[in-house]
């Protein structure tokens, strides 16, 4: 490849491919893995909270690579531990191994996002940025092809919820931290110098809360994050339930319809603004729940479909503009920090609270009948997250101004 610009792109494109490959290969179907293995309430939350946790690190991992090693060497040797602890997982076959290891790979893995970031806008403009992010998309879209093939060809009759996506998890990680070496050299751009408290915990951040737009838009942030880990981190239980065969390709069209929603985000916010564009995500968070509310009261399998395709529309218009509105309101000095801030309140301390109340919601509204069969309220459920859903909305429409 003569152009060295057109092979920069690949490379990157190929990196975000590979790293949400990784992931989603075995964590979409990992809540059916802990039902299966009969873990439930508190403790299936807690497990499936370790992502939120592992965000929490992601600073770490950025302060440091900031200011002592080259970030596609970090990256490298992060996807080669998680594949070690993957194909440990996956070989174990001990749910209190597994449990223990998926805690400290997440620790390892979720900073990689920022990371990989971090790596793309050190070589390309902002504005390209979206067009390579939607590769790490096509990479999660993707992992559903390893339950068709294995279900398909080599006939295995239980993919989603065994132990083979850990090892297929595994080969990718593996191969892509190969594949990290050969990426352009991205090294340190921060002075050697101590790193504080603050820089690690984004602090400094805090002061764009005194803007009382800013304030507003991050408290419902916050609370859309309770209502949408329902979907997010035990979506795959409700579908197992259903009786969903292919678990990871249909939740997988969620992430189709996020293709599609990335490119037309830029467009949705220069015809009607930030504001509308956020209030068109959070009506389509409302709009899934009641799909999955009517889909379970009416046994109408179609509308389950429907409340999925709605992902694209939620994590485009809401949460990657509501990045974008930080990144606008936040000064150069603090922009880093800002978006740092953002991802640890939402992804970390919100994702790990939605989780507990999810499934204490889905626990409370959970019966065993006589021949020991799990039986879900799943109306009860949903109707709870689509009103909460509405409350969000009305309040981030009356409460935030238009700028």
């Amino acid at each position: 490849m003569s152009n060295p610009k057109l092979k920069t792109q690949v490379s990157l494109c190929i990196m975000m491919f590979m790293q949400y490959l990784l992931l989603a290969v075995w964590w979409v179907p990992f809540i059916v893995y802990l039902t299966n293995a009969g873990i439930s309430g508190n403790l299936k939350a807690l497990v499936m909270s370790s992502m939120a946790i592992g965000f929490m690190a992601s600073s770490i991992m950025g302060a440091f690579a900031d200011r002592y090693f080259p970030a596609q060497k970090v990256l490298s040797l992060s996807n080669f531990i998680v594949a070690i602890l993957l194909a440990y997982v996956g070989l174990a076959h001990d749910v209190l191994t597994t449990m223990i290891c998926v805690f400290l790979i997440m620790l390892v893995y979720m900073p990689t996002w920022s990371l990989t970031g971090t790596i793309v806008l050190k070589h390309v403009q902002p504005e390209h940025f979206p067009r390579i992010r939607l590769f790490g998309t096509l990479g999660w879209v993707a992992s559903g092809l390893f339950s068709l093939v294995f279900i398909k060809v080599f006939h295995v009759k239980v993919f989603d919820g065994g132990t083979i996506p850990f090892l297929c998890g595994s080969g990718v990680a593996f191969i892509a931290s190969i594949a990290n070496l050969t990426l352009p050299d991205t090294p340190p751009g921060g002075k050697k110098d101590k790193i504080s408290i603050a820089d690690l915990l984004g602090l400094k951040a805090f002061t764009l809360f005194r803007d009382r737009n800013f304030l507003i838009f991050t408290l419902c942030a916050f609370a859309a994050v309770l209502a949408y880990s329902l979907y997010y981190t035990f979506g795959a239980e409700f579908l197992q339930d259903r009786h969903f065969e292919y678990i990871t390709i249909t939740l997988n069209w969620g992430q189709a319809g996020e293709l599609f929603f990335l490119f037309i985000t830029t467009i949705v916010i220069t015809r009607f603004g930030i504001k509308k564009a956020m209030i068109f995500g959070l009506a389509a968070m409302l709009a899934r729940y009641l799909s999955f509310w009517w889909g379970s009261v009416s046994d109408t399998p179609a509308f389950y479909i429907v409340g999925i395709l709605f992902h694209g529309v939620i994590f485009g218009l809401f949460f990657v503009t509501g990045q974008i509105y930080t990144d606008k309101k936040a000064p150069d000095s603090l922009r880093a920090q800002a978006q740092g801030l953002l991802a640890f309140l939402l992804w970390g301390v919100g994702l790990l609270a939605g989780n507990f109340i999810c499934s204490n919601l889905i626990s409370a509204n959970k019966t065993i009948d006589s021949a020991g069969i799990a039986v879900y309220n799943w109306p009860v459920i949903f109707g709870a997250t689509s009103g909460f859903s509405f409350i969000v909305l009305l309040l981030f429409i009356v409460f935030h101004k238009s700028e």
